[in-house]
């Protein structure tokens, strides 16, 4: 299968440590309002992702499947954000077991927000949409880290050595 080469071009402006982290409330993939403030206090991963249940998607997500004892024995929560929408979103956590909440941001307004929206170059041709990123928020609702334009490949390890897990 062939996979989509993927350059960001010009993306909203991004997240910069030690700012506050814009609060959402989306509906997961059962279509239950899920809140940044209700992980106040506690550490959060909060990735973005294209599109569900594409190859890149699916390598990153099950990374983050595979690594979620030892995130959460950390005290890292983590959360899957893409535009798809509940429906899609509950298919592929089915279909790939996934256990921590994905979150259906079918207005782009979070990733907008969170500067994970913008321009890119997929296979030669300019399109819009979500460019993969991963903001770790702490427990004071503060950014921590901000990664933009990360790799599905390798960027939950490269994430987990970054955070000293």
């Amino acid at each position: 299968m062939k996979s989509a080469l993927t350059t960001a071009l010009h993306t909203t402006t991004g997240l910069q440590p030690g700012a506050p982290a814009p609060g959402f409330t989306l509906p997961d993939a059962a279509g239950r309002p899920v809140s940044l403030a209700r992980y106040r206090g506690r550490s959060v991963i909060v990735y973005f992702y294209p599109r569900a249940a594409t190859p890149g998607c699916t390598t990153e997500a099950c990374d983050f499947r595979d690594s979620l004892a030892a995130l959460q024995g950390a005290g890292f929560e983590v959360l899957g954000i893409s535009p798809d929408a509940p429906e899609a979103l509950a298919a592929f956590a089915a279909d790939q077991a996934l256990t921590f909440p994905l979150l259906a941001d079918e207005d782009h307004a979070t990733a907008l927000a969170y500067g994970a929206w913008g321009e890119k170059l997929v296979d030669g041709e300019v399109r819009e949409g979500t460019v993969r990123s991963t903001v770790v928020v702490g427990p004071d609702g503060n950014v921590v880290l901000a990664q933009y334009q990360v790799s599905a490949q390798g960027h939950v390890r490269a994430l987990r050595e970054e955070l000293g897990i």
